[in-house]
């Protein structure tokens, strides 16, 4: 569990994916409306919780993990498209607000544990006082 200034750090990292990524974006002269319309589409990936914890933690993980959108953007620039590019950066964004706003990655434990605030940790540890 990520606490004081680590936390802090976590989510000033990720303010500052958002503002990289919607600052590259604008650079490339991404489609705003484009931006609108996909900025929530990895929250679809809530939907896995509808099977249980484990799997909507690895639905949730997988739209929310940085690999993703890295493997796009480098095959969108390798292949010169313009949209696996847009596309990624938004992706980033997505990642990045979550991240500044303290939501983590997902363990299967429970939705609110995550690898900023695992819930689980942090009842165990004051029930242990």
């Amino acid at each position: 569990m990520a606490t004081g200034g680590v936390k802090t750090l976590l989510q000033l990292e990720g303010l500052a994916m958002l503002a990289a990524s919607a600052g590259l974006y604008r650079h490339i002269g991404g489609d705003w409306k484009l931006f609108a319309l996909l900025i929530l589409v990895p929250d679809v990936a809530f939907l896995g919780y509808l099977f249980g914890p484990r799997v909507g933690a690895i639905g949730y993980n997988i739209m929310h993990a940085m690999i993703g959108p890295l493997l796009l953007a480098g095959w969108g620039v390798m292949s010169g498209s313009h949209i696996a590019i847009a596309v990624s950066l938004i992706w980033m964004a997505h990642i990045g607000f979550d991240r500044a706003i303290g939501a983590g990655l997902k363990y299967a434990t429970g939705f609110g544990d995550t690898h900023i605030n695992h819930k689980s940790r942090m009842k165990m540890a004051a029930e242990a006082a």
